[in-house]
């Protein structure tokens, strides 16, 4: 089966080692509370809406001091779950492709319908935090419904 979209397997266990410490980090940088000095250095910042101006304008490509801790566990996590996900498996055929397609599926159904219900029932500052985790949702639930699947299937094959 032909995927032009799929990575080499070789980058799969970067892709992993990224993804766990990305997610160890960011599970103790939220519950530290989001607050650290660490990394502090000067960035860009394309946009400040928290910071106005005197003359009530909006501060638009300043730069500003900031921790990039935050940044670099949400990259982590990002980048290491995207190479996880879409990574060529050893063996990569009709099977693999239906069930990384069916796993991609169900993690968008199963993500936007948590979505959803939290909309309904979660408010304030909670409901921002969910949003935060929400970025990082969908790829969760594909690479554990994808891993969950090929291990069922490696199994009934035994």
């Amino acid at each position: 089966m032909k995927t032009n979209y799929l990575l080499p397997n070789k980058y799969k266990t970067l892709g992993w080692v990224l993804f766990i410490v990305g997610i160890i980090a960011g599970i103790i940088f939220t519950i530290e509370g989001y607050e650290t000095n660490l990394l502090t250095t000067k960035v860009l910042s394309i946009y400040d809406g928290l910071n106005i101006s005197v003359d009530g304008k909006i501060s638009f490509f300043n730069i500003q001091e900031n921790s990039i801790v935050d940044e670099l566990i949400t990259i982590a996590i990002i980048i290491g779950g995207l190479i996880v996900g879409f990574s060529r498996e050893k063996v990569e055929d009709e099977f693999i492709y239906k069930l990384r397609k069916d796993s991609l599926v169900w993690a968008i159904i199963v993500n936007y319908a948590i979505l959803l219900f939290v909309t309904l029932f979660i408010y304030d500052l909670a409901y921002f935090h969910v949003l935060v985790f929400n970025m990082f949702t969908p790829l969760i639930f594909f690479i554990v419904r994808f891993n969950f699947l090929k291990l069922k299937s490696n199994s009934n094959e035994e």
